[in-house]
């Protein structure tokens, strides 16, 4: 079997392809702008026809689209997010219609959530600002290409604040100022996201157009930070900053939280990382596997200090 990745230089994107890479009898191609990539694709402005010519040359079982913008600009985001996935559909059509397509959505499409409810699939998508909103366009061009394709609309991977903490150390007097902590988020482990995209492109049979893939509960993004802090050993002291700075692609959501029963249906797949080990997997892996999208929660981190 022969699976394409696209964004394998990314957070998700290295996870996945390195799962893949672990399946028995596959070959794992990656495609993206590093100099490491088989394949030189850049999403946001290769054109129909030519990654068309690139596919054919590729001749792939499976193409996983983990390829996305996190920040930027409007323009920026829809390049990536919206038209990339929809001239890789036009390509596939061309050069490789049989093959299955495995694209990474958000659960940030969704929108607000109502507090003590899990979203399911087929919930109304209300995103609140253009990271949702792009997230979104890919997604409908996806679903409505006609191809073997499933969205995984992912939750929040635990990256935050290791970087920050890693920073403070364990000093008694570093002061870490946050943003405000209250909101409730479902944190998902990369390994898991990474065992989901793995089953979504070798399973046999059709699957259900859109499939959440989530932490399966609410959790405070309070209890994330202190889970981090239990793992990194910070003897520092936390301050919580209530007012003002909130995250663009967060603003307005105060609680998010995903059903992952069709998933479990559709996979066999289900949630097996606790948030305490993702805290201590981040913290081991060391600043190279971080590299956190500090966009991501309406958090945002204010700075380090010492008395």
């Amino acid at each position: 079997m022969r699976v394409l990745v696209l964004g394998h230089t990314g957070y998700l994107g290295g996870h996945v392809a390195g799962a893949l890479t672990r399946l028995p009898d596959a070959v794992t191609l990656r495609a993206g702008r590093s100099a490491g990539a088989e394949f030189a694709v850049d999403l946001a402005r290769v054109g129909a026809d030519a990654l068309a010519r690139t596919l054919a040359s590729a001749a792939p079982d499976a193409v996983v689209n983990c390829a996305g913008a996190v920040g930027g600009d409007a323009v920026e985001l829809a390049e990536t997010n919206a038209r990339g996935p929809a001239v890789l559909c036009a390509a596939l059509r061309r050069a490789a219609p049989g093959a299955r397509l495995v694209h990474l959505g958000s659960a940030a499409e969704y929108g607000p959530g109502a507090e003590g409810v899990r979203v399911t699939e087929s919930a109304a998508t209300r995103p609140v600002a253009p990271y949702g909103a792009t997230k979104l366009a890919g997604t409908v061009a996806v679903t409505s290409s006609g191809l073997d394709a499933v969205v995984l609309r992912v939750g929040n991977p635990c990256l935050l604040y290791t970087s920050l903490l890693r920073a403070a150390g364990r000093d008694p007097g570093a002061v870490l100022r946050l943003g405000d902590l209250s909101a409730y988020r479902d944190f998902v482990d990369v390994r898991d996201v990474a065992r989901a995209v793995v089953l979504a492109a070798t399973v046999p049979g059709p699957l259900p157009g859109v499939l959440n893939i989530g932490g399966g509960r609410a959790v405070a993004v309070r209890e994330l930070v202190a889970s981090l802090v239990r793992a990194a050993g910070f003897r520092g002291r936390i301050e919580e900053v209530a007012q003002g700075g909130g995250s663009a692609r967060s603003e307005g959501v105060s609680w998010q939280c995903s059903d992952n029963t069709a998933a479990g249906t559709a996979l066999g797949w289900r949630p097996s990382y606790s948030l305490d080990d993702s805290s201590a997997a981040l913290w081991a892996a060391g600043d190279g596997a971080v590299s956190p999208p500090t966009a991501r929660l309406p958090a945002p981190v204010e700075g380090v200090r010492s008395p």
